[in-house]
């Protein structure tokens, strides 16, 4: 098993898109710090069977799942980044986002960056979206990205989430995202 995080978007938003792939075997919600930037942003860390969901993927899905090339007013509290655990991890990110960088017309803001620490959220909103699903939050904004993966991505989706997310609701498919 290998150890990333992730960060761009709510912690409630990116943990819902890796909770639905398969190769995924956990995932935890909270605040990550890097060593380049010691405040600490929402995101999550996954633990992955790289057997069976490879780096590169991730970062793609992670990429398409967020505003990789917006810098918006709340960038500070979403910093979008792949936090690597050790400098190889740090380089194969580094190779991932130059690699993708055609498939965006604008540039890519994702850093790879190395991690440093993590807060866990509370006990009580992790897995947030698979907990509620039908609460507005995650109808208006986990909705449209988990639209992306049945869309995009459906190759990748572990079978278990996939009758979910088909079952969303088809207003919430084709929004932007945050």
């Amino acid at each position: 098993m290998e150890t990333v995080g992730l960060g761009g978007s709510c912690h409630w938003c990116t943990e819902a898109v890796f909770r639905s792939l398969k190769g995924v075997v956990e995932v935890d919600q909270g605040w990550l710090s890097a060593q380049e930037h010691q405040a600490l942003s929402e995101g999550i860390l996954l633990r992955f069977d790289p057997a069976r969901i490879d780096l590169f993927t991730l970062i793609q899905i992670h990429l398409y799942t967020h505003s990789c090339t917006s810098n918006h007013a709340l960038r500070h509290r979403y910093r979008s980044a792949v936090y690597a655990f050790s400098p190889d991890q740090q380089r194969a990110a580094q190779v991932c986002l130059k690699a993708l960088q055609p498939e965006f017309e604008q540039p890519i803001l994702t850093q790879a960056l190395r991690f440093d620490a993590f807060e866990p959220s509370r006990h009580e909103i992790q897995d947030y979206f698979y907990s509620n699903p039908h609460k507005p939050f995650c109808q208006m904004r986990i909705s449209p990205k988990l639209s992306i993966l049945l869309n995009q991505f459906s190759d990748q989706l572990d079978d278990h989430k996939r009758h979910v997310l088909e079952q969303l609701p088809v207003e919430s498919k084709g929004r932007d995202i945050q």
